[in-house]
Parts: C-alpha cells; structure tokens; sequence
C-alpha cells in the first residue's frame, strides 16, 4: 500500500520532488501503460495544490485520445494542433499558458479551467501522449512546474517504453 502525503505549503521544487519520487516508486516494475498513467494521474491530483483536472491523452491513430484522469468528464479525442494539447503534441513544446481564454482555438472541456500546463511524451524520438493540468486559477503553473513535470513527463516515457 502506498500512502504519500502532501507537505502542506510546499514550494514547487519540493513538490515535483516529492511527486518523482512517488512516480518513480508506483512505476516501478510495472509494465502496463494504463496502469501507470493511472497511478501518476491520482499522484498528481493529489499532490500538487489547485488543480481541476490532472491526466493523460494518448496518441492513436494520429489523434490525441483521452488516457487515464482525474478531474472532471473531458474532451475524448483531440486533433493535432488543436488546443494547447495538440499544439503541444505537434510542437513536441512544452506549453505553459497563463490564461486560456486568450489561448487560439482553446478547447474547453471545463468551463472552470483559467490556465493549463501540458507537456509532450516522447518514446524513442515519437510523440506518444501529452501530460494536461489544468488549474481554475490563472497564471497558475511556473516554470519550476513547468520543469518538474518535464522531468515527471521524462521518468515516465522510460517507464511506458519498458
């Protein structure tokens, strides 16, 4: 049984740190890509403060596809180049918006959403998925979390390749 608890008032280096760490320990050994994604989406839900929507979307078939969650009910498929998802997907760029509403052709799965951070998965030089947070509050997310789901991001492209 795993129990990670969050360290109240934490900065963002010590949570993305901390966060790693559960990744690295859930991941571990573990093969199933769904598994994982699952385990990381509940990780960041619960660890990383004000968030309204934290998970996964998976490429298939040259579109992005709605992966393991927590938050609300989302947007199942998402076209390339569409949204901050697919721009971060066609761009291979992390994208780290301040205020969505201001963000060409943002999709809003929830209405709630104020700013997001999305971080492309890459697998052996491919885009395999994006990494989405989304926040009510805008200019949420920093660059120091803008780094430490880079390195998330990074740990578990490792993991879903084995």
């Amino acid at each position: 049984m795993y129990d990670f608890k969050p360290q109240a008032g934490a900065d963002a280096a010590i949570v993305w740190d901390d966060l790693l760490s559960a990744v690295d320990g859930v991941t571990k050994g573990e093969p199933d890509p769904i598994a994982n994604m699952a385990n990381v989406a509940a990780l960041l839900w619960e660890l990383v403060p004000d968030l309204n929507w934290a998970g996964f979307y998976r490429m298939v078939g040259g579109e992005l596809v709605l992966g393991p969650f927590q938050g609300r009910a989302a947007c199942i498929r998402i076209a390339l180049g569409a949204g901050v998802c697919g721009t971060a997907a066609a761009t291979g760029e992390t994208q780290r918006v301040e205020d969505v509403h201001a963000f060409p052709g943002h999709i809003a799965c929830d209405a709630a959403s104020a700013s997001e951070l999305v971080v492309p998965i890459v697998i052996g030089g491919r885009i395999e998925g994006v990494l989405d947070l989304d926040s009510p509050t805008p200019a949420r997310f920093t660059a120091a979390d803008a780094a430490g789901a880079e390195r998330l991001c990074a740990l578990l492209s490792e993991r879903l390749a084995s």
